[in-house]
């Protein structure tokens, strides 16, 4: 969901010939420690190839960590491995309408009428809209979503129903309840809530992920192990490179793909990003991620922090190993 209100494992070395065993690089173990120091419980992990050699660096790679809208990657690849099968179609129209309507859809939320699978699929990564996610969530199935991410052995993976079901449960309604358009709109105004508040991370409806899992994710689907054709993988990458956190944290006129992700719920705070960026000879697949209890107004602060210090040691990455 886009932001709105509602020990150190270290690496780099040459390499002559084959992959070497990785060792520290203080430039990486810096960004580590910058990573350590953010408010509540941050994560985060880097792993990158090239030419001489490879390296890693990591934060609590395998803690959970709330990674909002990061989940959507699983919903675009399941589509795509459903046209695959001939079950599903990227040129099929999709209703939109208040029985799916969600919080924060900046692309969808004020039209009624059809789009095309693949309008809602681009609007559900490039702009994180949650009207285009629960279109697609709803079409797809979020047993197939989830058994994509269970066939990929991404067990500290949770994905909500859909982000309607989820911000409902959240406002306290019973685990898999939909308030609807109405409920929706309620919450947004702040009017009362039907329950006691649940955490972002509970265990009915939420988005986790961890590092470890996110940059498995992006290594086997970007290396052509999640989909059959490579007209799919082509569709993927193209719709993955269009999500609007990779330029903030990629390095200039250097493609890259993935998603991100934050909330603003109950005096917490969350915000995520994963992905691979790839520059020249250098592959390197990243997520860095926090959430601290605060207000709206302490999250610029991090974010900026966060995205500054992945920018860096996406840097270093390409001048170590190119």
């Amino acid at each position: 969901m886009q932001r709105r209100r509602l020990p150190l494992l270290l690496a780099a070395a040459p390499v002559a010939g084959a992959l070497a065993q990785p060792a520290a690089d203080p430039v990486l173990a810096e960004a580590m420690r910058d990573v350590a120091a953010m408010p509540g419980e941050a994560a985060a992990l880097i792993e990158a190839t090239g030419p001489k050699g490879r390296l890693r660096a990591a934060h609590r790679d395998t803690a959970p960590i709330f990674v909002g809208s990061c989940i959507k990657t699983f919903i675009l690849a399941a589509w795509l491995q459903e046209v695959e099968a001939g079950r599903l179609s990227l040129d099929e129209t999709l209703p939109v309408d208040d029985g799916v309507r969600s919080l924060i859809s900046p692309v969808l939320g004020g039209v009624s009428g059809t789009v095309s699978a693949r309008t809602a699929l681009e609007a559900m990564i490039s702009h994180s809209d949650n009207t285009a996610t629960d279109i697609a969530m709803r079409r797809v199935g979020p047993a197939r979503v989830r058994r994509l991410i269970a066939e990929m052995g991404l067990a500290g993976t949770r994905i909500p129903d859909s982000t309607r079901i989820m911000i409902s449960t959240m406002a306290g309604a019973p685990p898999g309840t939909d308030l609807g358009w109405a409920g929706m709109r309620a919450i947004a105004a702040g009017d009362r809530l039907p329950g006691t508040p649940l955490p972002v991370i509970n265990p009915h409806q939420t988005m986790v992920s961890t590092a470890q899992d996110l940059c498995t994710w992006y290594e086997r689907a970007l290396g052509g192990a999640v989909f059959a054709q490579a007209s799919s993988l082509a569709e993927f990458k193209r719709i993955s490179s269009w999500a609007d956190a990779m330029p903030r944290v990629s390095l200039p006129d250097v493609m890259a793909y993935g998603k991100g992700g934050s909330i603003d719920w109950n005096s917490s705070q969350a915000v995520a990003v994963a992905g691979q960026m790839i520059d020249g000879p250098v592959r390197a697949t990243f997520f860095w991620g926090a959430n601290w209890p605060g207000e709206p107004d302490s999250a610029p602060a991090v974010i900026d922090r966060l995205a500054g210090t992945l920018r860096a040691a996406l840097a270093r990455a390409v001048a170590v190993l190119a």
